[in-house]
């Protein structure tokens, strides 16, 4: 219980009791105890015991008074600019807790609690309303390591409201002139235009230039920024200095190149990178992610780029800043936001601590805040991870400079969370030609007569004396002609750009062409080179004690090597140990995947005693790349949107997202769509990012089946991503590796396995791998001489287990009159292994797509739309509404119905 709670009720004995128990042990009792106790000891050392209980007693109540500012202070802060704070009972009145104005001048040794020393209660009072219920709320004391909390404590309390020298107010004051005349620009010549306007809550650029600017002083190196739509044009324009031309092209509604064959984006989802030099002299990259219109969907990504780059300079968290700049509905009302709050101190997705930055409208398009969430704050999800989080007033600029700076202090000092909660307003609708007052008309008379915080800040400075009207004149000069200058030039041309906000990671990789996407890739690996990797990946170290059933495992993978009859894991592994083996790093990420959720890919051995885990495919060689594996939190949106993030800066390693059960992709649908799919499109940004998809009908019911193959092949369009159904390991393995070898990045989708991990057929030798190469299309092995072809009067064309499923049907048939041909590659389709297979069978054969699928779901719309080049029939299951049925006999039933419809066409 906290002492506070605690002391307004307690009995005397009860109290005395635990105090002698402090006295004896303070370990013994709890921490927010011990705080209070220390405090207690202050005021007797001071006084005595002899000076009697009254005076004693009366230090108690000042210490519950300073407790109670500590824990619901927060809740009685001057931090919302356009309302009145909703009324929180009890509140902090002298009299509720035992004080009264007559005590206000007495001196209390409690002041040296809050670091002020020997003071009257009148001081002790005005230092507690100056550092928690003014311009700034805090909220901390749900944090349970001591250690952090004293910290925060200290910073706060003895640090309050430093003043700032003339030169951080001068940059504090073009910052906010910026984001202001900026704005009025924008409203002034490009009228009714959507553009998301920051007014109202145009100190966060004041924000992130002070986070960024303390961020390098302490050793920042890096920052990556994701962000919604609000306030992103300014972002763009004062943080990342994105030529005001540019942005004024984009409104001008140019296109993105001559031939209009690039999509582009809107302007306030585009991303952006440079490089600046701080005042502290330090260079710093900065970058901003670009993003859809789904709010809090950037979050992981730009975690996965933070992560990446951490990796890639040897685990240094300290140079490497995430920034999640939030809206208020959306913080509160995305569930991703969650996912990734319990992703954020695990050893797979740490990433030293991300600093979120709320720039809270109080409404969420037309919603008031009270029918958006249950919460009291939308930042309480930080509670989750006991974050430390500001509230913080947006009208007072020194004071939210002030609380990124502590926030930044606390991420490098501690690398955890931060929220800051700026309150500020929306001076227009959620766009510019919205009207708010149907829906808000109080809130918006109230801001239609509120001050900018530009001109509350110049009022200020001018008051003090810290500057005058010229200054502020010549400010608003200069902006105002760089904008006009820019305006011009920006209405000379006829096109707009857009570039990859990573390009400088990206040099060493272009465009994938017509050409370079069709061309054999060079995949293959010596036989020597092949088997001392296998033997190493499948060997247990000397002296450890490992559960027998490991011990026999990899007993059985030395005894495939030695029968060159290697199985689905052996392939896969093997790719990752070549790939290891060259300086690629792989990445590996998901629900289960150390293991593998049916159990074939045990990357990740532990001993029986002491629970070590040993990673075999990081002990081949002495300077081979890293194999990082990660069993994942039981989440699909935010984990894949993670890895799809460190993809991006991660161009020259595999980095793979699989899912426990196909099906469960679903839960990611959001990233699938808006950027694995179409980011290429959108923002010119190629991406890597590997998805393992389990798919196969074996009785397993409705969600355990598909993958849904057939939501991938709709979102496929040009080059834009590939997808692929492959049945052997040595094919699996040319894939993986073909990933890499690539002189492009393309999003894979790998519909994968259950049957085949272990099925007697589904077995490659070595020499498959040594001198082949990734297979589109395999056609059918009984088949390969002309003799044999000149029989086929029906070509089955199929994807994945289904093939075997034939071969296991076709019993003591000969079928000779069919083929069986399987398409590896979906996506893009292989019209030229397909045209190979039409003019070896001949154009007046019967071809057939074969799926274990409903009609309406699997490859089969898709082949009917694309692959034109002959008549094309189906055998498949009926349309459904479910992807498979829940009776293991029923999957029988129908699954033999497929067969049975095959072999219907076999000759006898």
């Amino acid at each position: 219980m906290d002492p506070l709670d605690f002391l307004s009720q307690a009995e005397p004995q009860v109290l005395d009791s635990l105090y002698k128990q402090y006295r004896s042990d303070p370990d013994s009792v709890d921490a927010s105890w011990r705080l209070f106790f220390k405090g207690f000891d202050l005021a007797l050392a001071s006084y005595g015991e002899a000076q009697g209980t009254p005076q004693t007693l009366k230090e108690l109540q000042v210490l519950n008074l300073i407790q109670a500012y500590r824990v619901r202070g927060h809740l009685f802060t001057q931090t919302n600019p356009v309302r009145t704070r909703r009324q929180y009972h009890p509140d902090l009145s002298l009299s509720n807790f035992g004080l009264s104005e007559a005590d206000l001048p007495i001196v209390f040794q409690a002041g040296y609690e809050v670091g002020i020393g020997e003071a009257t209660l009148q001081k002790i009072v005005d230092h507690l309303v100056e550092t928690y219920c003014h311009s700034i709320g805090i909220e901390y004391m749900m944090i349970q390591d001591v250690d952090r909390q004293v910290w925060v404590r200290q910073m706060i309390e003895l640090g309050n409201r430093p003043r700032l020298d003339v030169a951080d107010r001068i940059q504090i004051l073009k910052k906010l002139a910026q984001a202001t005349l900026f704005e009025e620009f924008l409203q002034k010549k490009f009228v009714g235009q959507k553009r998301f306007s920051l007014e109202g809550g145009e100190t966060l650029i004041a924000a992130l230039d002070a986070a960024i600017e303390e961020g390098t002083k302490r050793g920042v190196k890096e920052v990556f920024i994701g962000m919604a739509h609000r306030g992103r044009l300014s972002t763009l324009a004062h943080i990342l200095g994105k030529p005001y031309e540019e942005i004024f092209c984009e409104f001008e509604g140019m296109v993105y190149d001559d031939k209009g064959d690039f999509d582009g984006d809107v302007k306030y989802h585009l991303g952006y990178s440079r490089t600046l030099v701080a005042d502290s002299g330090e260079s710093v990259s900065i970058s901003l992610a670009p993003n859809p219109s789904h709010l809090e969907a950037v979050g992981p990504v730009v975690q996965g780029l933070a992560r990446a780059r951490i990796d890639a300079l040897g685990g240094e968290e300290s140079a490497v800043l995430p920034i999640l700049v939030h809206g208020d509905a959306a913080i509160a009302g995305q569930g991703v936001v969650y996912e990734l709050a319990q992703m954020a101190q695990l050893d797979g997705y740490r990433t030293g601590g991300t600093v979120h930055l709320v720039v809270n409208n109080q409404v969420g398009f037309t919603t008031n805040y009270l029918d958006g969430r249950s919460s009291i704050y939308c930042t309480d999800v930080s509670k989750v991870t006991q974050s430390l989080v500001f509230h913080v007033n947006a009208d007072d600029a020194e004071a939210v400079v002030q609380v990124m700076r502590m926030a930044l202090a606390y991420r490098q000092e501690w690398k955890r969370d931060v929220f800051v909660d700026m309150l500020g307003y929306r001076k227009y609708g959620h766009n510019e030609g919205d009207e708010p007052m149907f829906t808000q008309p109080q809130l918006y008379k109230a801001i239609a007569q509120h001050a900018n915080p530009l001109q509350i800040y110049m009022k200020r400075l001018i008051e003090d004396g810290t500057m005058d009207h010229t200054l502020v004149e010549s400010i608003r000069d200069e902006r105002q002609r760089l904008m006009a200058d820019a305006h011009q030039r920006a209405q000379k041309r006829n096109q707009a750009e857009v570039v990859d906000f990573l390009s400088d990671m990206w040099e060493a990789y272009e465009p994938a062409t017509e050409k370079s996407l069709h061309e054999t890739v060079a995949t293959k690996v010596s036989l020597k080179k092949l088997k001392e990797l296998a033997i190493a990946m499948s060997t247990l170290p000397d002296g450890k004690k490992f559960y027998r059933k490991i011990e026999r495992l990899m007993r059985d993978r030395l005894k495939m090597i030695e029968d060159d009859r290697l199985d689905w894991a052996m392939g896969e592994l093997l790719a990752y140990a070549t790939l290891l083996e060259e300086g690629h790093p792989v990445r590996i990420s998901g629900q289960d995947v150390e293991r593998g959720t049916f159990s074939h890919r045990h990357a990740v051995v532990k001993t029986e005693d002491s629970e070590e885990e040993i990673i075999p495919l990081n002990h081949l060689t002495k300077d081979q790349a890293k194999l990082s594996i990660y069993n994942s939190a039981l989440s699909e949106y935010a984990v894949a949107g993670f890895d799809y993030g460190y993809a991006f800066a991660n161009p020259n390693g595999l980095t793979i997202w699989e899912a426990q059960f196909g099906d469960f992709n679903n839960g990611a649908q959001i990233l699938y769509d808006q950027f694995l799919s179409a980011a290429e499109d959108k923002w010119r940004t190629m991406n890597g990012l590997t998805l393992l998809l389990p798919h196969g009908y074996e009785g397993m019911g409705s969600e355990h089946s598909s993958a849904r193959m057939e939501r991938f092949l709709q979102l496929c369009s040009g080059d834009n991503m590939v997808v692929c159904n492959v049945t052997d390991p040595g094919n699996y393995f040319h894939l993986l590796r073909r990933q890499v070898k690539w002189p492009f990045r393309k999003p894979l989708v790998v519909f994968t396995p259950k049957k085949l991990l272990r099925h007697p057929m589904a077995v490659s030798s070595m020499e498959i791998m040594a001198k082949s190469s990734f297979q589109k299309v395999v056609d059918d092995p009984r088949h390969s001489g002309a003799d044999e072809s000149n029989q086929v009067d029906t070509v089955m064309l199929c994807t994945g287990k289904i093939y075997y499923d034939i071969l296991e049907g076709m019993g003591e048939e000969t079928a000779s009159n069919l083929a069986f041909v399987r398409l590896e590659q979906l996506h893009p389709l292989p019209f030229k292994e397909l045209e190979g297979i039409v003019q070896r069978y001949g154009s007046d054969a019967n071809y057939v797509w074969v799926q274990e699928e409903p009609q309406n779901m699997g490859a089969w719309s898709y082949m009917l739309q694309h692959f034109t080049r002959v008549p094309l029939s189906v055998i498949s299951r009926p349309m459904s509404a479910s992807p498979a049925g829940g009776s293991s006999e029923l999957h029988k039933i129908r699954h033999a119905a497929i067969l049975d419809e095959v072999f219907a066409h076999a000759s006898r």
